[in-house]
């Protein structure tokens, strides 16, 4: 029983580990679209890149938390305190980049509040970073 709970635990860690990646490079690969539109779409203002940087940066915490949910999942079994030694600090290390990156965003999100625009305006196609202007 403890090793089909072992397995069963392997392998939630792997398929998260898995949604983090994915999460992650699909806001990359939205990001780097969007940047593309907006390098080839005359007059586009710097609020918008940022806007651009911020959704990414959403993107990217969205991806730390799914890591860090893998890290506990993997410590469940971890037979040596040396792993979990290891586990811990990759956690402490993810829940500050998580942390600062988060701090990071509300500030732009602030000078956002002053006239750019916010990083959710451009959830949608690539054809709405005109409309947000």
């Amino acid at each position: 029983m403890e090793e089909l709970f072992a397995q069963s635990a392997t392998t939630i860690g792997l398929v998260v580990e898995a949604a983090a990646v994915l999460v992650v490079a699909f806001g990359a690969l939205e990001a780097f679209l969007k940047i593309l539109w907006v390098v080839v779409t005359p007059g586009t203002s710097h609020g918008e890149r940022k806007a651009i940087w911020r959704r990414f940066g959403m993107w990217l915490l969205l991806g730390l938390e799914f890591e860090l949910a893998a890290d506990i999942v993997g410590s469940v079994f971890s037979p040596e305190w040396q792993e979990v030694g290891k586990l811990g600090a990759i956690a402490v290390i993810r829940t500050f980049l998580n942390y600062f990156l988060e701090k990071d965003l509300e500030s732009a999100d602030e000078s956002a509040g002053r006239g750019l625009p916010k990083a959710t305006e451009l959830a949608g196609p690539l054809t709405e970073t005109s409309a947000v202007r």
